[in-house]
């Protein structure tokens, strides 16, 4: 599993041209899902996600985690995390796992966040075309790969 997380001033997902979730500080969780990830997996990610200090205390220093800022986090699935470019022009994404094992999985993070103490959880729609808005602050951006935590 990975997820990119991008520490956000606000974010937004649209679909067919209507807003589906938004955050006001926070992260935007991009999530992908390969075939070997089990729930264990999301769980950790999860936590780790929760519990990360990357938001600014009154010092600025990046001591507060997102339970602490009281941050939304809205969670985008995105297979293409796992695009492998290594041969030829065009991605292969063979890694990344099936929709029927993804889905539940990226659900399951959405509800692990919340089971951590995150009081916004938003999420894009799983398989659809999404537009997504991203104010990154910062820039703080952070990748989590459950194969090396």
């Amino acid at each position: 599993m990975r997820v990119i997380l991008q520490r956000v001033s606000k974010g937004s997902v649209t679909v067919d041209e209507e807003i589906v979730g938004a955050i006001e500080n926070g992260y935007v969780a991009l999530v992908g899902i390969t075939h070997d990830d089990t729930q264990a997996d999301v769980e950790l990610l999860a936590k780790k996600t929760a519990n990360l200090r990357v938001f600014e205390d009154d010092a600025g220093k990046m001591n507060i985690s997102a339970i602490d800022a009281d941050a939304g986090i809205l969670v985008i699935s995105q297979f293409t995390l796992y695009a492998d470019a290594r041969k030829g022009r065009r991605p292969s994404f063979i890694q990344a796992a099936r929709p029927e094992q993804a889905e539940p999985l990226v659900d399951y993070y959405a509800a692990c966040l919340e089971k951590e103490g995150i009081q916004q959880v938003e999420k894009g729609v799983f398989g659809a075309m999404m537009q997504v808005e991203i104010h990154n602050q910062g820039p703080v951006t952070i990748i989590l790969d459950s194969d090396s935590l």
